[in-house]
């Protein structure tokens, strides 16, 4: 069975330590722009990644 975008999202985060923005979790993952902020912000309310604005970039982490 394959994973949800979801949880590849969350494999990515937990995988790359210094954090991603938007456009390079969907360049990685190979899904739409405009399908990742959807997952991050699901992620956000639960509490489980945190996100470090820089400049107009923000870099998304996972939690520990």
């Amino acid at each position: 069975m394959s994973k949800t975008k979801k949880e590849l999202t969350i494999g990515l985060l937990k995988k790359d330590t210094d954090g991603l923005t938007i456009i390079e979790i969907a360049n990685k993952l190979k899904v739409s722009r405009n399908t990742v902020p959807v997952i991050l912000a699901e992620l956000k309310g639960e509490g489980k990644i945190r996100i470090r604005p820089v400049g107009k970039a923000k870099l998304h982490y996972w939690k520990k």
